[in-house]
């Protein structure tokens, strides 16, 4: 039984390719060839994807796929995918936002000179006035519509929708429209419902949401 032990050891040095002190390596021993080997062979990714383009243009499939992918571009540009969790508003709503930044990093401009320092304040509000009022609507609500247009025109007012058709509106209204693309706009200053506007007063903005009353514009 106190053999067992070796035993195991001498199999474990053999197949691991090593040998348990006092053992003799043993001699190498040509097994022939097990199955048939070949040489791996991947295919181009390139080739692969010309030949199906080649395919698929024969067979008048790319045409097709390239007329779908233009109505489908088309299609977004002239509708806009939808602000994401956004709703009409029911009650009027306004609070003061502060555009003010913090400087993370020294600004230089291309001979060094120090532009703005790190962790100083700019308020671009300091330098440049908000001539115009920002505002945010449903393209497909009537009521916040009519509500845009009375708010004045383009040197007054900058229409920015969350939904709908911008060209729609442009061709019915003509005059510019806008669209807040993936919510950056509204997602900045906190905007949760429309119709909403955003106007200067003195060094902040002001953002109010504004609760229509049913079958009126403004």
């Amino acid at each position: 039984m106190r053999l067992l032990p070796f035993v195991l050891a001498s199999l474990v040095g053999a197949i691991s390719g090593t040998f348990l002190p006092g053992q003799t390596p043993a001699q190498a021993v040509d097994h022939g060839q097990v199955g048939e080997a070949w040489p791996v062979a991947e295919p181009d990714l390139l080739e692969v994807i010309r030949a199906k383009l080649e395919s698929a243009k024969a067979s008048g499939k790319l045409d097709e796929l390239n007329a779908r992918f233009a109505e489908k571009v088309k299609a977004r540009v002239m509708r806009p995918a939808p602000v994401a969790g956004l709703s009409p508003a029911t009650e009027d709503r306004s609070w003061e936002f502060d555009p003010t930044v913090v400087i993370e990093n020294d600004i230089r401009d291309h001979k060094g000179n120090l532009i703005a320092a790190a962790g100083q304040r700019i308020n671009p509000l300091d330098t440049v006035a908000m001539t115009q009022k920002l505002l945010f609507i449903d393209g497909d609500d009537p009521d916040q519509v009519s509500w845009a247009m009375a708010q004045g025109d383009d040197l007054k007012a900058k229409v920015i929708m969350v939904k709908g058709s911008p060209f729609d509106l442009m061709k019915a209204n003509q005059r510019r429209f806008y669209f807040d693309q993936a919510g950056s706009l509204t997602a900045k200053f906190g905007i949760e419902h429309t119709p909403a506007s955003v106007e200067q007063k003195g060094k902040v903005l002001i953002v109010t949401e504004a609760a229509l009353k049913e079958g009126k514009g403004a």
